[in-house]
């Protein structure tokens, strides 16, 4: 390898600043991926930093690294391709690129490839960490480049001045940040991508179309929000809330499908009872097109629909965080009249399945005669006598209901819902599955309610003479508390010892909320809204598009007069000069336009007695004028640190 000039040389501190820039542009991608996955890059990034500080690893280690990295990501990834996996591939690739950075030119090859990854790390999450995460990279990153810069112009020798270097980045920043809020307020925005967004590879923890035994382990114990709601008027009580997701109806045995054919089939109007909730929701990106909404809504918002059992769907997957403005009122009667293809498929059981349920429910239907409500009674009152909460259940083997009924006779809501829906089914009673969340709690700071993907659930509905559909749910028979709970019920005794952890979290979420809407809600309907304080009802893309060439003209020419104003003084020794002076200046002793910086320096020292300007003067003079440069690096540095002192002359 030829040898590099001195000039083109990678220097141990310029090095150090260079990799310390490049790791904070990858932890926010880092933190997006899997654990597994990112504590591997994040190793291997390491390792590979301190074999290569010397020089570069050999062209065949790299390529075996390489070849490793590239499998471990498909192995967690799997074969599907999706945005974490491109964004697991970038972040793998920037953990091996300081494995052949050996000169200056690398070094800002390293860099302009690392402010790839914290832009890479929004398309997997947009909240605000991730947003001040990204915007640390990016400034460590300037500040890594102005190092390299000083370096390649041999003005430093040893480390980065801090003192020096950040306010010369922040005023870089400062230059930039108007043209990039012109461009977020004003840019017109689309109502929808001109190109899809690709999927995840690995799906977001929601819910879905079909329930299968043991699915819902993981999602009972995540505790991060899956929606919250802003109530316009009362809300209701908790016993009430429940929010309705996808309808299932097919079981062959061991899993819960939604049918294809309700898919696009128009709801049926229901007689709503005389309570109605008026709401919006904040729904979490799922990349499904499932949403949920109080029982039962009244129609379906903008970009969704209402299926034929009120599951409510949108029209596009939910990549991003969206809002949805909705109405709803628990129904008097729903559906009294059921057509014969819903009964048949509302009573539909796989053949060979679960004996002794079949048994007992042609037992109890000796028993009461037609009595629908009769049966769904008994089998209520057999679960609070004899039934328990856990979600500690081994996974079920063929017979899984009757196994559930006769011998566990403990579960979760998956086997409550499953289990009682097949009895009613047995009985010959039509029943369904009803999968979404329960409950939530009120956050005081911003009165809104925060649902958890903790908070999913799953209750059946039952067809009963002159009523139509009726929600039963089987779980609140037997653990109440696990419905209307509120968060000072889970933490318990701890709750009351913990007041200000509560606060904090509340704190915490309500500052997310504030991002979301500030922010993440921020979308094209709002944009065209943003004047309408000022008289202007809404704004349409010519209007936004002459605004934003308006004010980002504005915002260049303020950049290009800035810029144009530093590269009058882009020699460091005369900007130390300069600010100098302007310390001088501050106690009236700045030095006149006609001064020569000799004679300035002389009349103050004859007014302070101190003569350490003269002797920076005289070598800012040789340095300038006279072709003497010496350690330039370090007269800068002395000039930096010169402060005026207020001694008056003996």
């Amino acid at each position: 390898m030829t040898a590099q000039p001195p000039s083109l040389r990678l220097d141990s501190g310029a090095r150090a600043w260079t990799l310390v820039a490049a790791a904070a542009c990858l932890l926010p991608l880092l933190l997006q991926l899997p654990a597994m996955l990112a504590w591997g890059a994040a190793g291997v990034a390491t390792v590979v930093a301190m074999l290569s500080w010397q020089r570069p690893l050999p062209a065949w280690l790299r390529v075996l690294l390489a070849m490793a990295l590239l499998a471990a990501v498909f192995w967690v990834m799997g074969p599907r391709p999706g945005r974490d996996t491109g964004c697991a591939l970038l972040a793998v690739m920037l953990a091996l690129k300081p494995s052949e950075t050996a000169s200056l030119r690398d070094a800002r090859s390293l860099l302009g490839f690392a402010l790839f990854a914290p832009f890479a790390a929004f398309l997997l999450d947009q909240g605000p960490l991730s947003m001040g995460l990204g915007l640390l990279a990016v400034l460590t990153a300037l500040l890594a480049l102005q190092r390299l810069a000083d370096a390649e112009a041999g003005l430093v020798t040893r480390g980065l001045s801090l003192r020096r270097a950040l306010p010369a980045t922040g005023k870089l920043v400062l230059i930039g940040l108007p043209l990039a809020l012109v461009a977020f307020w004003l840019f017109p925005r689309l109502g929808s991508p001109l190109w899809g967004v690709p999927e995840r590879a690995l799906a977001r923890p929601g819910l879905s179309d079909e329930m299968t035994p043991g699915e819902w382990i993981d999602l009972l114990a995540d505790d991060t929000p899956a929606l919250r709601a802003q109530f316009f008027g009362p809300a209701p009580p908790p016993e009430q809330m429940y929010w309705r997701g996808p309808v299932l109806w097919d079981f062959d045995g061991r899993r819960w499908t939604r049918p294809m054919g309700f898919r696009g089939r128009p709801a049926e109007p229901f007689v709503a009872g005389p309570a109605r909730w008026d709401y919006q929701i904040e729904f979490e990106p799922t990349d499904r097109r499932q949403l949920v909404a109080l029982d039962l809504p009244l129609a379906a918002p903008a970009q969704a629909r209402l299926d034929g059992d009120y599951g409510l769907f949108a029209d596009r997957p939910l990549s991003a965080l969206s809002r949805w403005r909705l109405q709803s009122a628990p129904p008097a009667r729903y559906q009294p009249q059921l057509s014969p293809a819903l009964r048949q498929l509302a009573l539909r059981l796989p053949s060979g399945y679960n004996p002794r349920t079949l048994a007992l429910a042609r037992q109890w239907r000796a028993q009461v005669g037609n009595d629908d409500a009769a049966i769904v009674d008994r089998a209520l009152q057999m679960i609070r006598a004899d039934f328990g909460y856990t979600l500690t259940t081994p996974l079920p083997g063929r017979n899984s209901v009757d196994e559930f009924l006769f011998e566990q006779k403990q579960g979760y809501c998956e086997h409550f819902s499953s289990s009682f829906v097949v009895l009613m089914r047995a009985a010959r009673i039509p029943a369904r599955v009803v999968t979404g969340y329960v409950g939530g709690y009120r956050n005081p700071f911003g009165d809104y309610w925060v649902v958890r993907r903790m908070d999913a659930h799953a209750w059946a509905e039952v067809w009963l003479p002159q009523r139509g559909w009726v929600r039963v749910d089987p779980t609140a028979a037997v653990a109440p508390e696990r419905i209307y709970d509120t968060l000072e019920d889970r933490l318990g005794p701890q709750a009351d010892a913990l007041p200000a952890l509560t606060r904090f979290v509340d704190f915490g979420d309500w500052l997310r909320r504030g991002w979301n809407d500030l922010v993440l809600g921020f979308n094209s309907q709002r944009q065209k809204m943003m004047l309408s304080s000022f008289g202007v009802d809404e704004l349409d893309e010519g209007d936004l598009g002459l605004l934003f060439a308006v004010f980002a003209i504005l915002a260049l020419a303020g950049m290009a007069w800035l810029l144009a104003r530093g590269e009058r003084q882009r020699d460091p020794l005369l900007r130390a000069w300069h600010r100098l002076g302007r310390r001088y200046a501050q106690l009236g002793l700045g030095r006149e336009l006609h001064e020569p910086a000799l004679t300035w320096a002389a009349r103050v020292t004859k007014t302070t007695g101190n003569e350490e300007l003269s002797l920076l003067s005289q070598r800012f003079s040789k340095a300038r004028y006279a072709a003497d440069v010496g350690d330039t690096a370090r007269l800068v540095r002395d000039l930096h640190r010169h402060r005026p002192r207020h001694r008056s002359p003996p």
